[in-house]
């Protein structure tokens, strides 16, 4: 089955985006707002996560409700998708939470791993990789190919922004994962980084450069 291409088109998610794009932005505002824009994405991305039928017991009577069927697992792609977690679990706080560590050759611009780390249950949850740019797609196609290693199936990428370029490697390596972002951007520049875009998200989320 063939994962769905989504891309956002919300009034506060451009506002916010607005913010995290100008070079002016510090480092406090930078993070809390792509928290907030990781909020924002994870209930569009769960609105079709799979329910249960339950029966609760209500101070006045039975009421027939739902519940999720499956576990939810986020996968940041350390270190920027970290500023997306948080503003994830506020919305899905029962969410387990593992970690991919990947860095990039100058050179070749592909993705090395240097650390992952899952929760037990992975295998059967809906699993979220979380990275807010999707330049070459690399680093999310590596990701995919390590998390799919584990027998999960049922894979979506929630990111910020994307280069076409990314959104084409991912749809031809894993043509059955979803695509969820805010935004497609221009394209890539020669250094790998999209255009007209953000910056470095993890340098800007931290302060390191």
């Amino acid at each position: 089955m063939n994962g769905k291409l989504v891309v956002f088109n919300h009034p506060l998610m451009h506002h916010k985006l607005s913010l995290i794009r100008d070079e002016r932005t510090g480092t406090k505002d930078f993070r809390q707002t792509v928290s907030e824009i990781g909020t924002l994405m994870a209930y569009e991305v769960t609105r079709e996560l799979p329910t249960k039928k339950i029966l609760i017991k209500t101070p006045c009577g039975i009421a027939e409700s739902y519940t999720l069927a499956k576990e939810v697992v986020i996968v940041p792609i350390l270190r920027a998708g970290l500023g997306m977690v948080d503003g994830i679990t506020a919305l899905i706080p029962t969410a387990k939470v593992g970690h991919i560590g990947l860095y990039r050759d100058e050179v070749t611009m592909e993705p090395h791993q240097y650390y992952a780390k899952f929760p037990s249950i992975i295998k059967d949850a809906v699993v979220l990789i979380v990275d807010p740019m999707l330049a070459t797609g690399g680093s999310v196609a590596k990701a995919i190919d390590i998390i799919k290693q584990t027998g999960a199936t049922d894979i979506s990428y929630v990111g910020i922004v994307a280069a076409p370029e990314g959104i084409k490697r991912i749809r031809e390596s894993h043509p059955d994962v979803n695509i969820f972002v805010a935004v497609i951007d221009e394209k890539l520049n020669s250094n790998g980084y999209i255009v007209p875009g953000l910056g470095d998200c993890g340098d800007r989320l931290y302060g390191t450069k």
